[in-house]
């Protein structure tokens, strides 16, 4: 429950990053994926790749797994302008944002990242309730 809680109230990628959403639609629309392009809307940003590599600003849109996706798996490479755009789909839901080579979309990114995390993390007693 607290996953899907924290999932609900997690920035929507729409808020964060406006540009990459209409990038993202306009291209699944491209593509003839419409269903995904319809989802593209509604994504949230839930937790960032964790690699650490500077040209990397990928994110999870769903929870991380515990291992491979597995079946209903699939990739959908997105022909950009400039940099890399990866999706990784499971059974119709994009659960993961691979976004290479696009250092301009990561100070939004970090931004968003943090408040969640300050939004989530309980806040402490203060000396009267303690």
């Amino acid at each position: 429950m607290e996953q899907d809680t924290r999932n609900r109230t997690a920035p929507l990628v729409r808020d964060v990053l406006p540009v990459l959403t209409a990038e993202l639609v306009r291209l699944l629309e491209e593509e003839g994926e419409r269903e995904l392009a319809i989802c593209a809307h509604d994504l949230r940003i839930v937790a960032d790749c964790g690699c650490g590599d500077d040209f990397c600003q990928s994110f999870h849109t769903e929870p991380r797994p515990h291992g491979p996706y597995g079946p209903g798996h699939r990739n959908v490479c997105l022909v950009v302008d400039r940099g890399y755009l990866i999706l990784d789909v499971v059974h119709g839901r994009i659960m993961f944002v691979e976004v290479l080579d696009r250092p301009e979309l990561r100070p939004a990114l970090t931004a968003a990242l943090a408040a969640a995390r300050a939004a989530a993390s309980p806040t402490p007693p203060t000396g009267a309730e303690a």
